[in-house]
C-alpha cells in the first residue's frame, strides 16, 4: 500500500492490514519530499523506529541536481535510528536490486525469517553503514 503522506485516512482503519514496514521515500532532487517525510514522521508510533522504518533515497546518481543534502538525510536516519537505502530508480538493475532488498527487509519485519528480528537486522544495517 502506498500513501503520499501521513496520517493515513481513518475511514478505512478496520480494513487496513497490519503495517510491518514503513519506507519513507526521499527524492534527493525535490526538497519538498524531505519536508513531507519530516512532517509525516510525527504520525509514526515510536515502536516502529525499533526496526520497522527505513528511508529510501532516490536520485542519488545525479549529485549536480540535488535539492536535498545527504547530511540532512543522514541526520534524520540517525535521529530515528533507521537505515538509509540509496538508489537510482532510472537504472533497471539498481531498481530490481533495491526492490529485492526492500522485500527481504519486509520479510524480516513481518516475522517470516526465523531467528532474525527486525530490530537486530536493522541495527546490523545501521552499524555496517557507520563503518
Amino acid at each position: 500500500h502506498l500513501a503520499t503522506s501521513l496520517p493515513l485516512p481513518s475511514e478505512q482503519d478496520h480494513l487496513r492490514p497490519k503495517i510491518d514496514l514503513i519506507v519513507f521515500m526521499i527524492d534527493i532532487k525535490n526538497k519538498r519530499s524531505l519536508k513531507n517525510v519530516d512532517d509525516s514522521l510525527a504520525y509514526v508510533d515510536a515502536s516502529f523506529f525499533l526496526g520497522k522504518v527505513c528511508f529510501l533515497v532516490t536520485g542519488v546518481g545525479r549529485v549536480n541536481c540535488c535539492s536535498v543534502e545527504m547530511d540532512a538525510v543522514s541526520k534524520l536516519a540517525e535521529t530515528y535510528c533507521s537505515p538509509v537505502i540509496c538508489c537510482e530508480l532510472e537504472l533497471e538493475a539498481v531498481r530490481v536490486s533495491t526492490a529485492q532488498r526492500l522485500i527481504r527487509l519486509l520479510e524480516i519485519c513481518a516475522g517470516h525469517i526465523p531467528g532474525v528480528s527486525a530490530l537486530s537486522f536493522v541495527s546490523l544495517m545501521c552499524s555496517s553503514a557507520d563503518e
